[in-house]
């Protein structure tokens, strides 16, 4: 014990600082823990933001969420309103709307591409497949049904497709169910001319609008009526249903001259006189109706009987030769064999019609009623004149071109 203890104390002073070194050395151990420690804290720190960056990738690398609206599988979406399809948590690469009828759903996307809207609503009735695809992501597909109205209007055009008429064919639809919303339905349709010419819709009731130029069409005018009436609301839960392209042609010009004073028709084709007629005209008691009148109706024979004209029993004749209609409440231009030739270019007999001499059974190639009849066509304008009557109402037939351009213009709802 004694020597160990002499041992201690003789340790020479270089060997009690290599031990106090080793102690401070030894010292330095906590610090350079305590530096470890820093250096772990340190570490979890970087592992905390490593984490965090590792939340932002996986949050940034979520799968893109695409909406459909209507909704996949509706079976009766309303057509009233656009589709639109967005996106979350990614953006778009490609929107296709597809009808069962063939036809593609156009529409744009907003500026951050993450919406997707249809620029016009889908159409009724009818099934859609939407196939939307984000970038990075698989093709989302979709598919709804949109309902079919309630109640439908449809508008019955004049004249005929693929038909020719003369310079003074209007452009007439008649709606079976009267339109509420005239500018709605206006809009919808459109008139085009080749050669160019400005032409313009009038309403004349709820349920007819006429289209026609500033003057008469040229010669050899090709019309083109689009009707885009599908699903176009005329009233409140009305809709029409047409969507098509028709064409008619416009022949030669042929305008014809009715002076009751002189009871003559003057027939000019292309701007020469074809023919010179003598007529008779509408008596005192049943004036002819006098301006601007468009040949609406042919008929070889047909009857006409007075009690259809509010005329009670005056007349029934069964066989009418050469029948050319000029307005809707009965006035003709027309073949007539049961009066005398003498008449004709001297009195005016008749019931309100232009009668020409004509032969019983239509077939007499020589006289007036039939000429007159085998040289025009649906569409020509007959002009009355000198009659003692007032000029004819814009709507009582085809008869438009009475008013002036200012007055048809404003009738149009566009």
């Amino acid at each position: 014990m004694g020597v160990s203890h002499i041992s201690n104390r003789s340790e020479k002073p270089s060997e009690r600082w290599s031990r106090r070194g080793v102690l401070t050395v030894l010292g330095v151990v906590p610090a350079a823990v305590l530096t470890g420690c820093s250096g772990s804290a340190g570490a979890t720190e970087s592992a905390a933001s490593g984490g965090a960056s590792a939340k932002a990738s996986v949050k940034s690398a979520k799968t893109p969420t695409v909406t459909v609206s209507p909704a996949d599988g509706t079976k009766k979406a309303d057509f009233s309103t656009p589709v639109t399809v967005t996106v979350a948590d990614g953006t778009f690469a490609t929107v296709k709307v597809t009808g069962n009828d063939g036809s593609t759903l156009a529409g744009t996307f907003n500026d951050a591409k993450t919406k997707w809207t249809s620029t016009k609503n889908p159409y009724s009735g009818t099934k859609y497949t939407v196939a939307a695809q984000a970038r990075g992501a698989a093709v989302k597909s979709a598919t709804f049904t949109t309902k079919s109205p309630g109640e439908t209007f449809v508008g019955y055009f004049t004249p005929e497709a693929n038909s020719t008429s003369g310079v003074g064919m209007p452009v007439s639809i008649n709606f079976t169910h009267a339109v509420k919303d005239r500018a709605a339905v206006q809009k919808a349709i459109t008139v085009t001319a080749e050669p160019a010419v400005e032409v313009v819709g009038h309403w004349f009731s709820d349920t007819r609008l006429d289209f026609r130029p500033e003057t008469y069409w040229a010669a050899g005018t090709k019309i083109t009526l689009s009707l885009r009436l599908k699903d176009v609301e005329g009233q409140d839960g009305v809709y029409g249903i047409q969507s098509k392209d028709v064409t008619f042609h416009i022949g030669r010009e042929q305008i014809s001259t009715v002076d009751l004073s002189t009871k003559e028709m003057v027939v000019k084709r292309n701007g020469t006189t074809l023919a010179t007629y003598p007529v008779s005209g509408g008596n005192a008691q049943h004036t002819t109706w006098s301006g601007i009148m468009v040949i609406s109706e042919r008929f070889k024979q047909t009857r006409m009987e007075s009690s259809t004209v509010g005329l009670g029993d005056e007349y029934d004749i069964s066989d009418v030769p050469h029948a050319q209609r000029l307005t809707t409440s009965g006035t003709f231009v027309h073949g007539n064999y049961w009066a005398s030739t003498s008449v004709f270019g001297h009195e005016n007999t008749s019931h309100g019609c232009v009668g020409l001499h004509d032969a019983k059974g239509a077939s007499d190639s020589s006289v007036a009623g039939y000429k007159f009849y085998d040289s025009s066509m649906l569409g020509d304008v007959v002009v009355v004149k000198n009659s003692g009557e007032k000029t004819v109402a814009a709507d009582n037939g085809l008869n438009g071109w009475n008013l002036s351009w200012a007055d048809w213009k404003a009738g149009s709802a566009v």
